[in-house]
């Protein structure tokens, strides 16, 4: 078996040169694992080939697939920069030694005190998504702060409808086609403090066919075209990410020489055609980048069997460290980490432990036979799911361990039961004191 990195010795899987059922011995279950060398690998191969075929670029790390000091820290030097949606992981940028003038702040509706952080932490660039966003941005800005103006080119990839983020009804994006965007960006002298260097647009996620990033690049160099003719130039164009991954068998994705040779080559041409000045080019790969670095162990506990319909095979955890499942039905691949290479002979649906008749991490899927304390690692889990971890049913978030060259260290600490009751108080009012 052979799965990016992932490997079968002795019948157990191993990644990052680790057994992962001694991983799962030392550090408990359920854990996330990440695999270093895999990330840092994949990073470097969007730096690498953008230098070769389009030298006037940057790479942002879309922080919102895994955010944590220890993901900045490793990309960093690679000179990759860091897409934060939020204070909070712009804080984690910073403290995880990100530059802040490697820092684009998206977000569809940044607040009056994080766009005052922003400001003050020296970000490079905002990519404003509202009229409001501009107004504070020049209200609270020293002097003139570099923006991007994000635009919706109306480009709907073949993906979960939850996350086509282009569609005509999208909350993201001021609209190109209805003059939206036109609008909004000739409005932007009135601005003092608001430099206008270019536009951003993200189609979505998961997407394998290069052909919707093709539509895009059409539309937003035609749009900046349009922008020429009125005296308005656009330095940048930020194509987003949304570069997909392999969850199970029938999953295509190209590699990001593949990506990006593909989109760098249709620029070219978009440009040439249309007469601008080539831009810098920025994009946003995230899942991309630690989707296939990561996966999550997990011990099978609880096996029933409801005769002629089906066998749960319940492990210890669930939608509280995996929610992908319930929000836009996710699939995955799994193996019995000390039987990864095994024959599957039954199939079953591998429950999480929430009170939730919906906590099916798994359905209907083909394994060796399972008995409890079996440890099962549920493959390409390292985007979306300790960054939408939480502590539904006051489970703890499991904590992710770094592997690297047949060692492991964490990289996030586990919880405890008292960091859940650490910002719980008893409400005290006037008349209980009476």
């Amino acid at each position: 078996m052979k799965f990016g990195d992932l490997s079968v010795k002795k019948h157990r899987l191993v990644i990052g040169g680790c057994d992962t059922v001694e991983l799962a011995k030392k550090y408990g279950t359920p854990l996330y694992v990440f695999d270093v060398d895999r990330a840092v690998g994949t990073a470097k191969a969007y730096v690498d080939i953008l230098k070769r075929e389009y030298p006037d670029f940057t790479v942002c790390y879309a922080s919102k697939a895994f955010s944590c000091t220890g993901i900045y820290g490793l990309l960093a030097p690679l000179g990759v920069g860091a897409d934060v949606v939020s204070g909070g992981e712009l804080y984690t940028a910073l403290k995880g030694g990100m530059p802040p003038d490697m820092i684009y702040f998206h977000g569809n509706n940044k607040t009056e005190e994080e766009i005052v952080y922003a400001l003050d932490s020296g970000v490079e660039c905002f990519v404003a998504d509202s009229e409001r966003e501009l107004y504070l941005i020049n209200k609270h800005a020293r002097s003139p702060q570099n923006v991007l103006i994000r635009v919706n080119p109306g480009v709907e990839a073949h993906t979960h409808r939850f996350i086509q983020t282009t569609t005509i009804d999208s909350k993201f994006g001021f609209s190109i086609p209805d003059g939206t965007a036109e609008e909004v960006i000739r409005s932007l002298g009135r601005y003092e403090n608001v430099r206008f260097k270019g536009i951003a647009c993200h189609i979505g996620s998961q997407i394998f066919e290069p052909q919707s990033f093709d539509i895009a690049i059409d539309k937003t160099v035609d749009f900046i075209k349009r922008l020429n003719t009125l005296g308005i130039q656009a330095e940048r164009l930020d194509l987003g990410g949304g570069f997909g991954i392999h969850y199970i068998e029938q999953d295509k994705p190209l590699t990001p020489e593949q990506y990006m040779s593909n989109s760098v080559a249709h620029l070219k041409e978009a440009i040439a055609r249309s007469g601008i000045k080539p831009p810098r080019l920025i994009v946003e790969p995230g899942r991309s980048i630690v989707g296939e670095a990561g996966i999550t162990l997990y011990t099978v506990g609880a096996i029933k069997t409801i005769k002629n319909v089906k066998t749960y095979a319940a492990v210890d955890g669930g939608m509280f460290d995996n929610p992908r499942v319930m929000l836009y039905d996710a699939q995955y691949t799994a193996v019995v980490a000390d039987r990864a290479d095994v024959e599957n002979t039954h199939k079953y649906s591998l429950a999480g432990k929430c009170c939730e008749s919906g906590d099916i991490l798994l359905d209907g899927i083909d394994l060796p036979e399972l008995k409890s304390g079996d440890i099962v690692a549920v493959l390409s889990t390292g985007a979306y799911h300790y960054s939408m971890a939480s502590n539904y049913n006051r489970n703890l978030v499991p904590p992710v361990v770094a592997v690297k060259n047949g060692q492991s260290s964490y990289m996030v600490k586990p919880q405890t039961y008292e960091d859940l009751t650490r910002n719980d108080v008893t409400p005290v009012f006037a008349e209980d004191k009476v």
